[in-house]
């Protein structure tokens, strides 16, 4: 080994064996201060079984004997282990396996300072993300608190007009989570599912506008006052659109058509399919399910096996047939929102 390779290896910390056979190297050169502990003596005797030195490299035999085998000149790498010498002071160590000049070499280096620098850099980079991930979270429960407060205000807004016709608290919440339920089976984003949460629920806001006398009459309304009925639907729109805020402006377009049908004889524009917005027929789907299973005090509640045979009779012409075919498969959850959400929540909206 000539002195330049010799003051290299010197200056890197690295120790070179060469494989003899089994579990025998032999040292090429005088052993440096640190590995002298290891080995008992400066120098190695013909037969150095290095595992037995550094039972760590057992591991590493097999991968190694494969790369000798196949006599590969690039370097197969250890990974570090940390050994203690006899100051207690932890010493990182590597080994490498290259094939050179027809032998099996084996070098051995103690990665000292650059060991301590690349773990330090690993714990601020830790300790990055492990900020930014707590900065994340704060950021992440602010945010549910700003849309719990949207939704508690769009709720209160809703409830205004439930204290002029039929509709109850708990039926405008419901028809959020039925939405959201819908919209998250669909995959949209985690943004605009919540944005259909809050906006479903105001689908019927328009109804403030409508004379008590036409909202609040008990029996059929005349065709006069069912074109002044159908109006709710264009003054919601108004009251919501505009706002620059993504819930209010899904909740206009919500406001403005859920009314419409797949088969465009709805109102009030008679836009039919795809023309009509996707997060009004989810809506209209989800708010007729729920007016049909639940008791008003105009009408008795339908099974949920006769709404469900009722609605598939209108999948194709009033209601989206590959949505309701989506809400069939979500009826388990639409269940559970039905029991959770019951209608003495009512009383806790009203009392906000």
């Amino acid at each position: 080994m000539t002195n330049l390779l010799s003051a290299i290896y010197d200056s890197l910390n690295i120790v070179v064996f060469v494989h003899e056979r089994d579990s025998d190297f032999t040292l090429h050169a005088a052993a440096p201060d640190w590995l002298v502990f290891f080995l008992g003596k400066s120098s190695c005797p013909q037969t150095c079984a290095l595992p037995d030195v550094f039972p760590y490299l057992t591991c590493f035999m097999d991968d190694a004997q494969q790369h000798w085998d196949a006599k590969q000149a690039f370097p197969l790498t250890s990974g570090s282990w940390i050994e203690t010498d006899a100051l207690g002071n932890e010493l990182a160590l590597e080994a490498t396996a290259l094939w050179v000049d027809n032998q099996a070499v084996l070098l051995l280096q103690n990665l000292g300072e650059k060991y301590r620098q690349e773990v330090s850099r690993l714990q601020q980079v830790r300790n990055g993300l492990l900020t930014q991930e707590k900065l994340e979270n704060e950021v992440q429960k602010r945010t549910l608190k700003i849309k719990q407060r949207e939704e508690e205000i769009a709720i209160k807004l809703v409830s205004l007009t439930s204290y002029r016709d039929e509709e109850t608290g708990a039926h405008v919440r419901r028809i959020g989570l039925y939405a959201a339920a819908m919209a998250k089976a669909l995959n949209w984003p985690a943004q605009q599912i919540d944005d259909i949460r809050i906006a479903a629920p105001m689908h019927d806001l328009g109804k403030i506008g409508i004379p008590d006398r036409i909202l609040l009459k008990k029996g059929k309304l005349t065709d006069a006052e069912f074109s002044i009925m159908k109006r709710h639907t264009e003054i919601g729109a108004k009251m919501l659109n505009d706002s620059n805020i993504p819930a209010l402006d899904m909740a206009a377009e919500i406001a403005l058509c859920h009314h419409e049908k797949w088969n465009g004889t709805g109102y009030p524009r008679e836009i039919q399919g795809e023309e009509i917005p996707i997060t009004a027929r989810i809506t209209s789907i989800v708010d007729i399910y729920d007016a049909l299973v639940h008791e008003r005090v105009y009408k008795k509640a339908m099974s949920e096996k006769d709404a469900i045979a009722l609605m598939a009779s209108m999948a194709g012409s009033h209601l989206d047939p590959a949505l309701f075919e989506v809400f069939l498969g979500l009826l388990p959850v639409m269940r559970r929102i039905r029991t959770e959400v019951h209608e003495l929540e009512d009383l806790m909206v009203s009392c906000v």
